[in-house]
């Protein structure tokens, strides 16, 4: 649980609107009441508070959840300390950091490319149990070869990117990946309950995933137009590998993040204003800045055909587009967050202040139902600042 002090006095406090977050209440427990949902958990901040955290069905609000790609943001965020320290450049080739990476013409791959999606390996195998095993993961690396050329096009690079991100952090901080955002994120941001490697301690706070309702069919797809997604390396035995303990202690770069929703929002708060209020600041303005400018021009996604709007390992809310991109409408065009697999939400607003971590464990197998909650509750949350 987030301390005493992250938690406003009430609503009105931070200038939030105690009925609006009553309707985004109700909203989330929705498909819970329904029994689509184990569980799910929803946490609402602004000017570094609290102002909502709830838990409905099977859970409680010291739960801990697997936000999955919600991670990437943390992954990256750590990086961009970094740059700002001057200990890595945007521009540099990833083999000159970590040598065994450049084989198979991956030698002009830029750190850059590892944040936006570009790097050309979206489909790269690694085992996370592989990773406390160095000569393995090297040997991983170096194994790996592209399926496009790199900076040609966009592709969503479900964890290798992060895997090699993670190993550039560790190159240039001489320290653990996890070590490192333990160390510089989460304890001077207070945030005890974000974890990136989770203590064995902490496995019994841990909701357990499951899948839930029916899978679209090729005839459901058809029928309204749209394509099949792509199989890729997200499959369902792959989530349910992080109800297992030794999965969960590697802290998955791209996606093995454990915490509150109420640490997701706050650690969003972090990301607006640099740090939590009465806590350290951890990132200066200018790299804040720096990491939100959209980099990734024209670049769409592939199934979708519309823009990506990539920063530094987030995505930016951006034109009318912008539900394409696991935002809601109502969002400016200036948020920005990064969801992750099952419907995990993870955003902050600069038009509003506000930030929310949404998290469930039931992981629905329907991707439109789960896209539409996706918009609808940030819809609501976007709405709580009243008018």
């Amino acid at each position: 649980m987030p301390a005493p002090d992250f938690f406003a006095e009430s609503p009105a406090a931070v200038g939030l609107d105690a009925d609006m977050l009553r309707a985004v209440s109700a909203r989330v427990r929705r498909e819970v009441d329904e029994g689509l949902l184990p569980s799910a958990q929803i946490a609402i901040a602004r000017h570094g508070k609290l102002a909502l955290f709830e838990t409905f069905g099977n859970a409680t609000n010291g739960t801990l959840y697997c936000v999955f790609s919600c991670t990437k943001a943390i992954t990256c965020a750590a990086a961009w300390l970094l740059i700002e320290r001057g200990a890595l450049r945007l521009d540099e080739r990833v083999a000159d950091i970590v040598p065994e990476f450049g084989t198979n013409g991956k030698d002009v791959v830029s750190v850059e490319q590892l944040f936006l999606h570009t790097a050309g390996f979206p489909h790269a195998p690694f085992r996370p149990t592989d990773w406390p095993d160095r000569d393995e993961r090297l040997r991983r690396f170096a194994s790996w070869r592209l399926n496009w050329a790199p900076g040609s096009r966009f592709e969503y690079h479900a964890t290798s990117g992060m895997w090699v991100l993670a190993e550039v952090i560790e190159r240039k901080s001489g320290r653990a990946f996890a070590e490192f955002i333990r160390g510089e994120i989460t304890e001077p941001l207070g945030l005890a309950d974000l974890h990136v490697g989770l203590p064995a301690a902490q496995n019994g706070r841990v909701a357990m995933l499951e899948h839930c309702g029916d899978p679209m069919t090729a005839a459901d797809y058809a029928r309204l137009g749209l394509p099949e997604p792509p199989v890729t390396e997200v499959t369902e035995e792959a989530i349910l590998s992080f109800n297992r303990e030794d999965v969960r202690a590697v802290g998955v770069p791209g996606g093995g993040g454990i915490m509150t929703a109420a640490e997701l929002a706050l650690f969003y708060q972090a990301l607006l204003r640099g740090g939590s209020t009465g806590r350290l600041r951890v990132w200066r303005d200018d790299t804040l800045a720096m990491a939100r400018r959209v980099r990734s021009g024209e670049l769409a996604d592939p199934l979708t055909g519309k823009r990506v709007n990539r920063g530094l390992g987030i995505v930016v809310a951006g034109d009318a587009d912008r539900n394409f991109r696991g935002f809601g409408h109502e969002n400016s065009e200036h948020a920005f967050g990064h969801g992750g697999a099952g419907g995990q939400i993870a955003w902050v607003d600069p038009a509003t202040g506000i930030s929310v971590g949404y998290c469930t464990n039931g992981h629905d197998r329907n991707p439109l139902r789960m896209g539409r909650r996706t918009v609808s509750i940030s819809n609501r949350v976007a709405r709580v600042a009243g008018r």
